[in-house]
């Protein structure tokens, strides 16, 4: 009886997503003598190719992609007369530039550190109506996200004081400024505002809590 082989007991595929029977058919055109019969041969794979890619087809970038695709199957191997440029195999197998976190610990993480980044550009630019339009805006987004965290109702003097602290002092709104009602909000993001506790129920509880350790 044959012996069964198993993915993983094959070599990784460069491109997975192309198949196994794919990349053999690639590995075949690689090994054969003839160059136009390797032209030809590589043409029929990028229509292959092609079928797989149903929303654009008929795309010159799509094709490109292809041929880059071809290349790097074949392990840049591949000797042929193709309509584009072989692709650098040192700029695709280079690793990505490493990414630094944002340092400095937020005091209100619910705002997030995009917000925070966008009040910084706005305290940096000069007094006039669009400054007070978008200080507006930013008080709003804030009293949003609190909203959203926290899905209680919060006063507008607490949003103030927040943008305040986190601009530095550097932008404030009005006292007379009023902005989006709790309610709009909630009800905008669809979520459902936290069921206040009234006192009587708390007291409820508190006295069953009380006889049940006393019992």
């Amino acid at each position: 009886m044959e012996n069964l082989e198993y993915n993983t007991q094959r070599p990784q595929l460069p491109l997975p997503e192309y198949g196994r029977n794919l990349h053999k058919m690639v590995d075949r055109v690689v090994k054969t003598n003839d160059r136009e019969k390797r032209t030809q041969y590589a043409h029929q794979l990028i229509e292959i190719m092609v079928q797989l890619h149903t929303t654009a087809k008929d795309s010159p970038e799509l094709r490109h992609k292809l041929w880059d695709h071809l290349f790097i199957m074949s392990d840049f191997k591949l000797d042929v007369d193709s309509p584009f440029p072989v692709p650098d195999q040192q700029v695709l197998t280079k690793s990505p530039k490493h990414l630094s976190y944002p340092k400095g610990a937020m005091k209100y993480n619910y705002y997030g550190r995009n917000i925070q980044e966008i009040i910084e550009k706005v305290a940096e630019m000069e007094d006039g109506t669009e400054k007070e339009t978008l200080t507006k805006n930013i008080a709003n987004q804030l009293k949003k996200s609190y909203l959203i965290w926290n899905r209680d109702s919060v006063d507008d003097i607490v949003i103030a004081k927040h943008l305040e602290e986190l601009s530095k002092n550097r932008l404030r709104i009005s006292e007379d400024l009023q902005l989006k009602h709790t309610n709009e909000i909630l009800n905008q993001q669809g979520i459902k505002k936290k069921p206040k506790r009234s006192s009587k129920s708390q007291g409820q509880r508190r006295k069953s809590k009380y006889n049940n350790q006393q019992g």
